[in-house]
């Protein structure tokens, strides 16, 4: 088996060699080589102590020195260099109490998380494989290096990553890591908030992410995000549903685009409907107000994993109106995408069409033919350049300033006074006409 190694990583890899030192690129960057996928990183392990691979290159960064690893830096592109280790005894379920260096390939490799991250490869050695990766790779299992127990006791994150590889990859997790999952999944209340971030978003814009169902069943989301586990078992008693409001959720998400924002919104949009079931006379479940409570909760956990604002600001409002009601005429898609917000409209559409996907069949066919008749008059409002916010008003405070009104809440109120107009008729976006409208307002 050869892999392609790029060219600025074989030159790190030799350049060790050369100087004495054994050297293969190892982890993800093998893995996905034998998957066919293009890796986004090389790592590259050996047993040169740091200081010594300071020494052989030119430009390095010390990202994390005490653990062994150095940034060589080539041409704007960084590599980790490590030095193979063994690690002490974890405290923290994260970090080792102490980190052993060692000349020792397989010591090194026998610390890692699952069997098919647990491969080295050079052009010299080919692949060293002593925990079957390649196998697993081929049978398509996530399966941990040695005891799962301990391997999730080392670092409680793995339970997680475990998940979001089965996902990423669509393989099955063996039977004894994922009990050891199920046992150590409450020990993820020691991860930063940051971390769970990041493998919970490779979890759900992976090809697969209604395997977050099995982050459930393991346990995992009742630690990382236990409002999902409150909507798992919620029926909806509705001719538009045939899912409980959970397995609805994991079916949207697989029906929206795979982008972060589009696939968390989607997460969170029927979170509100743990707090909003109520059921009329006939036994209807309804849940009146229920993107109102989404969006709270939404704001709420996206601020608790450490989201930045800019993606809790996007997710706040695609859930705050995915269950919005539209009326078909041209004057009110306007009035819509002026209130909603040009710059997510279409998101919005997507997450929709993406809710109406996972019900029912039930006037299925109805609901998506509205949105591409809504979609069709959306393109005709851009294509015309219809005005649909205060700044495109061929008008502006300073206009207004002149006509004697002062700044501030006067000035706010008549464009948004002026926005009503031009929204029910885009030909009085007239600088001439808007004026003149103020003056006759000023006048009486």
């Amino acid at each position: 088996m050869k892999i392609v190694i790029p060219d600025k990583v074989r030159i790190i890899i030799d350049k060790l060699m050369d100087n004495g030192y054994e050297a293969y690129a190892v982890g993800g960057c093998v893995r996905d080589s034998l998957l066919g996928k293009k890796p986004n990183d090389w790592d590259i392990t050996t047993y040169a102590l740091p200081h010594k691979v300071k020494e052989l290159f030119k430009h390095t960064v010390d990202t994390g020195i005490q653990h062994g690893t150095v940034t060589v830096v080539m041409d704007n592109e960084n590599f980790e260099v490590t030095t193979y280790r063994i690690d002490g005894e974890y405290e923290d379920s994260r970090h080792p109490k102490e980190v052993i260096f060692t000349s020792n390939l397989i010591e090194d490799l026998k610390r890692r998380d699952f069997t098919i991250n647990a491969m080295a490869y050079n052009d010299a050695s080919g692949l060293v494989d002593v925990f079957n990766g390649e196998k697993d790779l081929k049978n398509k299992i996530i399966r941990c290096v040695g005891n799962p127990i301990d391997r999730f006791s080392e670092d409680a994150l793995r339970v997680l990553r475990g998940a979001r590889f089965a996902a990423q990859l669509g393989f099955s997790i063996e039977k004894e890591t994922q009990a050891a999952m199920r046992e150590k999944a409450s020990d993820l209340r020691k991860i930063s908030a940051e971390r769970i971030q990041a493998e919970l978003v490779k979890l759900i814009i992976s090809p697969n992410p209604g395997l977050l169902r099995l982050a459930y069943e393991l346990g995992i989301t009742k630690i990382i995000m236990p409002e999902f586990d409150n909507i798992m078992n919620i029926k909806q008693n509705n001719p538009h549903h045939i899912y409980t409001v959970g397995e609805h959720t994991l079916h949207a998400l697989s029906e929206v685009r795979s982008e972060k924002s589009l696939r968390i919104a989607m997460l969170f949009h029927d979170f509100g409907k743990a707090d909003t079931e109520s059921l009329d006379n006939e036994g209807i479940s309804h849940f009146y107000n229920h993107a109102c409570e989404s969006e709270r909760k939404a704001v709420k956990i996206l601020k608790r994993l450490k989201f930045d604002n800019e993606t809790i600001n996007k997710v706040r409002r695609l859930v705050k109106w995915h269950d919005y009601r539209f009326s078909l005429s041209e004057n009110n898609i306007r009035r819509s995408i002026s209130k909603i917000g040009d710059d997510i409209f279409l998101d919005l559409l997507e997450i929709m069409r993406a809710d109406v996907m996972a019900q029912s069949s039930y006037m299925q066919n109805e609901k998506l033919d509205e949105l591409k008749e809504i979609r069709c008059v959306y393109d005709k409002i851009i294509a015309a350049k219809n005005c649909l916010s205060i700044k495109d008003l061929a008008v502006n405070g300073n206009d207004l300033m002149e006509l004697g009104l002062k700044r501030g809440p006067q000035i706010g109120e008549m464009l948004k006074l002026l926005l009503e107009i031009v929204l029910d008729d885009p030909e009085k976006n007239n600088k001439h006409f808007l004026l003149e409208h103020v003056n006759k307002q000023l006048i009486k």
